[in-house]
């Protein structure tokens, strides 16, 4: 009798401590650095997922996650390789993150491909990446550059500034993998949309003055400055420069350049500007909406859809692996992304964590329309903005 008991004792004991059992996933962002105004909505959007999925009770039967947060700093890799590589040691099963392309390159490339632990970025976006040796275990919610720079080219295209088609851009770019990435592909398009591209330059972030560069430019002409950058940094520099000189008034705006902290900053002196972003007009992104202003997360900023859907992706390729472990996590996150199977939307993590407990196929949209290619990037569609009345508007779906 007494070993009975003891046993019985061991198996409660077990099932409770497998029943409280903590997942450690990983949010790499950068809180410091030239975007930092954007990526305290994409954290929340994130850990919006992460406590959807730990609430809903189902996911590995009672599993929670908890979240370890680190800085990619945007642009110091050998800041962010130190941040991942800690986060390692914690021994997270997954990271959602990084943010920013360079340092996005550097960590999966350094730590995360070789201790095998899946990276899903919500904004990474270098055409660079496509080509990534991951081994699988990189992934991105957020479309690559080499179609995001056609898009912006098309849109330039189409539209009119006091009335005029453009017919000239002189292109600025932030000096790294996403800068360079997006200037030669918007270049080339737009040259083959028959628009002058009068002039390509770099510019460094961190610097008090970009008189100098906006006057290179200036001299090369154009109807438009195209401002590939970063919101609070260099790319905002630009165009300081240039309204304080009035070399120009109108601006073409990458993804890195959307955001309130830019119209806020620059006011009525914008709104001759527009630009695109990775975004949907779809169902999911309306649903995304109500979801995420429930829970007290922002849903209007960029890239917080795709951290919500990058977050949702984890711990739906959890479950569907029936495990935490790193490589049951690889192999399972093309599947509920790209089903086929029962279509799945935000809010709709704790039914979606049933259906795959019970051996059914899921098939995740979320708030993106997730669709992955073969190497594990999103399709993906785009927003128009302009600015108008000081703020930022969505012209339509591209």
């Amino acid at each position: 009798m007494k070993r009975l008991f003891v046993a019985a004792f061991m198996f409660l004991s077990v099932l409770t401590t497998n029943a409280f059992t903590e997942i450690k996933v990983g949010i790499i962002l950068g809180f410091t650095g030239p975007i930092e105004s954007l990526t305290p909505a994409m954290r929340d959007s994130a850990k919006l997922a992460f406590k959807e999925a730990s609430d809903s009770g189902a996911l590995l039967g009672g599993e929670t996650i908890t979240v370890v947060e680190g800085d990619s700093t945007c642009i110091d890799s050998a800041a962010a390789t130190a941040v991942a590589e800690a986060q390692i040691a914690e021994n997270v099963a997954a990271i959602m993150g990084a943010d920013c392309s360079g340092v996005t390159g550097a960590i999966a490339t350094n730590v995360a491909v070789p201790n095998g632990v899946v990276m899903i970025s919500p904004s990474a976006t270098s055409p660079g990446l496509t080509a990534l040796d991951d081994k699988g275990l990189f992934f991105r919610t957020a479309p690559s550059d080499a179609r995001g720079g056609q898009i912006l080219a098309d849109i330039t295209k189409d539209t009119k500034v006091s009335n005029k088609s453009i017919g000239s851009v002189a292109v600025t770019y932030t000096n790294n993998d996403y800068g360079k990435g997006l200037a030669d592909v918007y270049a080339a398009s737009l040259k083959a949309h028959g628009i002058t591209v009068t002039e390509v330059a770099a510019h460094e972030d961190g610097k008090a003055d970009y008189s100098a560069e906006v006057a290179t430019l200036a001299a090369a002409g154009g109807d438009v400055l195209a401002v590939i950058g970063y919101i609070d940094q260099g790319g905002k520099g630009m165009i300081q420069a240039s309204l304080d000189s009035g070399a120009f008034d109108a601006f073409v705006l990458s993804d890195g350049m959307i955001g309130a902290a830019l119209t806020d900053a620059f006011g009525s002196d914008l709104n001759k500007s527009f630009g695109s972003l990775p975004g949907s007009l779809g169902k999911g992104s309306g649903i995304f909406a109500t979801v995420a202003a429930a829970g007290g997360v922002d849903p209007s900023g960029p890239y917080t859809g795709e951290s919500y859907d990058a977050a949702a992706l984890i711990a739906l390729a959890i479950q569907a692996g029936g495990s935490a472990d790193r490589a049951s996590i690889a192999a399972n996150v093309m599947g509920v992304a790209n089903g086929p199977g029962i279509k799945i939307y935000p809010g709709e993590l704790g039914k979606a964590l049933g259906f795959l407990a019970a051996g059914k196929a899921i098939d995740y949209e979320g708030a993106t329309g997730v669709n992955f290619t073969s190497v594990g990037e999103a399709s993906g569609s785009f927003l128009e903005k302009e600015i108008e009345n000081s703020k930022f508007r969505t012209v339509k779906q591209r």
